[in-house]
């Protein structure tokens, strides 16, 4: 009976010590989690000149719900444009693109992006364009957006596979800056 006991609780003891351990999504989610409330001002990487990427970019990690991350990317004055991020009960993350009028109604190209397929890394996640962004935008089915997160900086990227598209902003998160007021279509 001693000997069951001790078995019980050597495996009980194990099994918690793994079930707390974090998937890379889940570590890449948190470390996220950590700029929450912060903006940041960026740059454009890829293309160097793009005359719609043209003011200051900024992005600010704005809603740190359970489970939803909402980050506003701005380009100048305009507040259209915010990065809505979801993990899954399995741990998987989700990236769409939130599109909105200066009123607040939604653009008409609006909430397209991807699933990540795996748990990635815990600085980078890949999102490969979802049935509902090609039928959306049929140019978009080779889309893939990835996000990369470490200690210094946050980049956003979009690559249209089998195309020159390669779109890159960097983010430095060593300098956060003063919190802009909400995208087009929020309550503040």
């Amino acid at each position: 009976m001693k000997y069951l006991f001790f078995t019980i609780l050597f495996f009980g003891l194990f099994s918690s010590v793994f079930a707390q351990e974090s998937t890379p999504s889940q570590k890449f989610w948190n470390n996220l989690k950590t700029h929450c409330g912060k903006a940041y001002e960026g740059k454009l990487v890829v293309p160097e000149s793009d005359p719609r990427f043209e003011g200051k970019l900024v992005m600010h990690v704005r809603s740190c719900e359970d489970g939803i991350l909402r980050i506003p990317f701005f380009i100048g004055e305009d507040r259209s444009r915010t990065w809505v991020l979801t993990m899954d009960d399995q741990g998987f993350i989700q990236l769409k693109h939130d599109h909105r009028h200066e009123d607040g109604s939604e653009d008409k190209v609006t909430q397209y992006g991807g699933k990540a397929s795996n748990t990635g890394s815990a600085t980078i996640q890949y999102f490969p364009a979802d049935q509902f962004s090609a039928e959306l935008l049929p140019a978009a089915v080779g889309n893939v957006w990835w996000i990369t997160v470490d200690g210094t900086s946050f980049t956003y990227n979009l690559r249209r596979l089998g195309s020159p598209t390669l779109f890159t902003v960097q983010f430095d998160l060593t300098q956060p800056i003063d919190t802009p007021e909400g995208p087009w279509g929020s309550e503040d």
